[in-house]
Parts: C-alpha cells; structure tokens; sequence
C-alpha cells in the first residue's frame, strides 16, 4: 500500500520539519510514504468571501490534479468523523482489505478546502473541534499514521 499526505502550503518551521521527517522514516517499515506540498494562494488582506472562495476552488483544483479515481482519499475538515487511534488503525486495515493500493490524506491551507475536494473524499476525518494550524496538523497526522501501523502490529507503542 502506499500512503500519500497532499498538503497545501510550504512548511517552514524546522521543528515540524524534523518530526515529520522522523515520522517518514518510521513509516518506511510499513509502507510508500510520499509527501506532495502544493503552492498556496496568496490572500490578501481583508480578503472577500468572493476572493477567499476564488483562493480554495484554485487550491482545490491543484488537490484534485494529483488524485487518480482509484484512490481512497481521507480529507481533514473539522465537520468530518473523529476516531480514536484504535478506530483509525482499523480504518487504514479494512481500506487495505477492500483492495485500495492507494490511500491519500489531504490537508488544506489556512482557509481550509474547497467543497469540490470534500465531494472527492471518501472519508471527512476531523481531530476534534480545536483549530490547529495546518503545518503543525502534517505533523500529528503523520504521527497518527505510523501509530496505526503500530497498533496493526501489536507493538507496544501506542501504550
């Protein structure tokens, strides 16, 4: 199976950097890791609706490039399904029993995604009603990622 994390905006903070890093590497015991970071849009200040629509449907467009039909695609959105580690772990299990080879994860920009990218997804995920900046998201993200490999295994990590 190969996993793939579609992220808008380039992350600058070396913090994030190296634990994403050290999650990848992690992951490589298990599975294809591939992180795809897309161009956002500039918004500009005192942004309209109109233009902050215009910014997610460009956004959206870029996303929606990099995903084949035969993709099971697990998109962020805070209105989306909160599971457990466990729950998780489970998900990523039966995806892989259904047959996907292919399991993408998107998360989007600072003004979140567009309703063409959460038509496309088969599963709206969501991590709790907290706003969380989106590169620090990539982060726990992939840490969640490696911790249901983990929990598939048996490992006592996730203790």
């Amino acid at each position: 199976m190969k996993v793939k994390l579609i992220t808008v905006g380039k992350l600058k903070e070396k913090y994030l950097k190296d634990g994403i890093a050290e999650y990848c590497k992690r992951l490589k015991r298990f599975t294809k890791f591939e992180l795809e970071e897309l161009p956002d849009e500039k918004i500009p200040n005192n942004a309209s609706q109109a233009q902050n629509t215009h910014i997610l449907e460009k956004e959206g467009q870029r996303i929606l490039n990099k995903i084949s039909n035969r993709e099971f695609v697990i998109v962020l959105a805070i209105e989306g399904k909160q599971f457990s580690s466990e729950k998780f772990s489970q998900l990523l299990s039966a995806t892989m029993l259904k047959g996907y080879s292919d399991l993408t994860f998107v998360i989007g920009g600072s003004l979140g995604l567009s309703q063409e990218v959460k038509k496309r997804a088969s599963i709206l995920m969501s991590f709790g009603l907290l706003t969380l900046p989106h590169q620090l998201m990539r982060l726990v993200l992939v840490e969640q990622i490696y911790r249901a490999f983990m929990i598939q295994e048996g490992s006592p990590y996730h203790k």
